[in-house]
């Protein structure tokens, strides 16, 4: 299979009166995945403080994007944040863009 890697991303509107969404109207989240098996080899969010981002970076980062209710569920028992259901909604965008390039559909238009 394809060894190769690829960059999807996930967007999610943050809530309004946290410090994130005065810098941004809504998280982007991009991960770097290896197509043959799934793993996630990078993670990069636009969360507001470096701690968060290391945090959120820490958690997904060595994952498998196909065991995405594993990772979800990780995230809700740890991270305490206002932007918790964001970041979940752009994972599951990212996850969705993950399985789209499987099935080969490279449009220009996602």
């Amino acid at each position: 299979m394809d060894s190769r890697q690829i960059f999807v991303t996930g967007y999610a509107r943050l809530p309004q009166g946290i410090t994130a969404s005065e810098l941004y109207t809504v998280i982007a989240i991009g991960l770097v995945i290896r197509m043959d098996s799934g793993e996630i080899l990078e993670t990069d969010c636009t969360l507001a403080t470096d701690t968060a981002r290391r945090f959120v970076r820490d958690l997904i980062t060595g994952k498998n994007i196909n065991n995405l209710d594993e990772i979800i569920d990780e995230i809700r028992l740890s991270y305490f944040g206002h932007a918790k259901k964001a970041i979940v909604s752009a994972l599951k965008m990212c996850h969705t863009k993950y399985h789209t390039a499987l099935a080969g559909d490279f449009g220009m238009d996602s």
